[in-house]
């Protein structure tokens, strides 16, 4: 089991430490060093694309095979990766579809036309559940609730033009609420992470933490 576990530790532990020193080391070699590991970055984050579109497609095709419900998503999937990825080689050149000077090819036309109105469908609807959550949130069960409501209904009115026009109490105590109190409990917040951070990529270097690896001990 040394060729599965034993190298791709040593392997790890080897490129992290040199990724992580090389940082700190003014040589020509370290930014020799940092492009050759920027070039190979990409080369495997092409590879994990591949692995990732497999597994999408992988996934739907179960879905269609066995009639799961909403199978017919799936299959409208395929329909429309299909459609892009032919006006994508195809519509950019010469031929019957190519569009006249100055218009946009068929392809920027889809993107314009169904992915964005799409995509902003989706974001659109995320306002609703950001509503709802913040209902069951502001509840004034306690005094720490009662405080994140003031300070929440403070800075919406404060940040809409209305409350400008009535007065400039409230876009001032919402200016004052976003630069002490939330900048102060932004910065703990990334300060965590980054420790957080910190010890994962100690705990991957050293070998402790290996479900990278599939698992186990």
């Amino acid at each position: 089991m040394w060729f599965k576990r034993t190298i791709p530790l040593l392997i790890c532990f080897v490129v992290g430490t040199l990724a992580f020193v090389h940082e700190f080391v003014p040589h020509p070699l370290a930014g020799t060093f940092r492009q050759e590991m920027t070039t190979w970055f990409r080369i495997i984050g092409g590879f994990g694309l591949f692995i990732g579109a497999y597994s999408l497609l992988h996934m739907h095709v179960t879905r269609i095979r066995r009639r799961q419900a909403g199978w017919a998503y799936s299959a409208f999937v395929f329909l429309g990766a299909a459609l892009m990825i032919a006006f994508g080689l195809y519509n950019g050149g010469a031929g019957p579809l190519a569009p006249p000077p100055g218009e946009d090819t068929m392809f920027q036309w889809l993107y314009m036309n169904v992915q964005v109105p799409c995509g902003a469908t989706i974001f659109s609807i995320l306002a609703f559940f950001m509503a709802s959550a913040a209902f069951r949130t502001f509840r004034a069960r306690n005094i720490e609730a009662a405080l994140l409501l003031v300070a929440a209904v403070i800075v919406m009115f404060g940040r809409v033009p209305i409350s400008e026009a009535l007065s400039t109490v409230f876009p001032k105590a919402a200016d004052l609420l976003m630069e002490y109190p939330n900048m102060a409990a932004k910065r703990g917040i990334l300060l965590g992470i980054s420790l957080g951070m910190i010890s994962q990529s100690l705990r991957i270097l050293f070998g402790i933490e290996r479900s990278y690896l599939g698992g186990g001990d």
